[in-house]
């Protein structure tokens, strides 16, 4: 995704809206022009109150204030060459002038100013991705792997899905995962489940416990009252009670040509091999995370070739689910197949594109995809 960085609250730079201030310019030139031509019952000077109204639309205060100012003079022109200064309706036409020229300018700050706030949230937004959702590395030991987060929201930066990977000394470990609800609430539980599986997956120890202590790190904090609405309204704390986290964690050997999948509640992840789009479904899914503690035997591993050439796409549901005008929802793994024999980062950037393109440019929940693919 692209990230926008903080600018220079004052710095002046070239921009499509300083052309634009041709438009107001050319307004008070023509106005003037035809009003000190016009007859005499003829008064033309308010049309220039345009200019800058017209201004404040698309510049700050100081090009508003300038362009009110040139039709304040330009109205004193015409009031020259027409009367002189002091005919009572000219008079008023520059008097009414400065009022309207003030008025849109202080509007013009304002709008700066929000402006300028939301600029700064943006690069909020932008590290609190990097922190929480950190990138992927393109190569990991035998795997090519490319990710991309899409946000529903056109101001985010991240949401409520999720994704990382962890290097082993037999091979990798990856995780993606959809937490239930959205904003402050669903970010933060993301972050809770990424942290978790960090600082675990490294170990040597098998998929199964993996998964458990991340179902106990989730599990834990549904459970502890102080994660819940801090004003301690009973509604917030059920809506906090009914979070969950789908997800799907793998284990990549190095030396061996498979993968070992758990599912706890996640959509499957397709297995692209010689132009064919295939469903890893697990015989035993296990609940999402955070619903039921379980044992270590309940999350089952299920085993499936992943050979050299092969591309494994992970995705949340954000993506199955994003719907085109018709209602109708995206068709991944017919689409998928579109674009054969590509690398990961190119079928990445070609299934973006058809998603945006199906959805209208606009997603209804935040999708995110992961491919891995087994070097040859």
């Amino acid at each position: 995704m692209d990230l926008r960085r903080l600018h220079r609250d004052h710095r002046w730079s070239w921009q499509p809206s300083h052309a634009l201030v041709v438009v107001p310019l050319a307004l008070i030139v023509i106005v003037t022009v035809v009003d000190i031509l016009a007859p005499p019952e003829v008064h033309l000077g308010p049309f220039l109150v345009a200019a800058p109204a017209v201004t404040a639309s698309f510049a700050g205060p100081r090009t508003t204030a300038l362009i009110g100012a040139i039709a304040v003079l330009a109205q004193s022109v015409v009031a020259v060459a027409r009367t002189s200064l002091t005919d009572l309706n000219h008079t008023v036409q520059i008097i009414a002038l400065i009022l309207i020229s003030l008025f849109v300018t202080f509007f013009a700050h304002l709008r700066e100013r929000h402006e300028k706030e939301l600029t700064r949230l943006r690069s909020v937004a932008e590290a609190a991705q990097r922190v929480v959702l950190r990138p992927i590395p393109h190569r990991i030991g035998p795997l090519n792997i490319a990710s991309v987060y899409l946000a529903a929201e056109a101001e985010a930066q991240i949401g409520g899905d999720l994704y990382a990977a962890a290097r082993t000394n037999q091979g990798t470990r990856l995780i993606i995962g959809d937490v239930r609800g959205k904003g402050l609430e669903a970010i933060g539980d993301a972050a809770l489940l990424l942290g978790a599986f960090r600082g675990a997956a490294h170990r040597q120890a098998e998929l199964p416990v993996l998964v458990t202590y991340l179902e106990g790190t989730v599990s834990s904090d549904l459970d502890d009252p102080a994660a819940g609405d801090e004003s301690g309204d009973r509604e917030g704390s059920e809506d906090r009670g009914e979070s969950f986290v789908t997800a799907a964690v793998l284990d990549v050997p190095d030396d061996e040509p498979v993968l070992h999948l758990i599912s706890c509640g996640h959509p499957p992840p397709l297995l692209l091999r010689g132009g064919r789009a295939t469903a890893l479904e697990v015989r035993r899914p296990a609940p999402p995370l955070g619903l039921t503690s379980f044992d270590e035997s309940d999350f089952a591993v299920e085993t499936f070739a992943f050979e050299p050439g092969d591309v494994i796409l992970l995705y949340t549901d954000g993506v199955i689910e994003a719907r085109d005008r018709s209602g109708t929802f995206y068709p991944l793994a017919e689409r998928v197949t579109t674009w054969p024999d590509q690398d990961a980062d190119t079928l990445l950037e070609h299934l973006c594109k058809d998603l945006l393109a199906h959805a209208g440019g606009f997603l209804g929940d935040d999708a995110a995809m992961v491919a891995i693919e087994r070097m040859r």
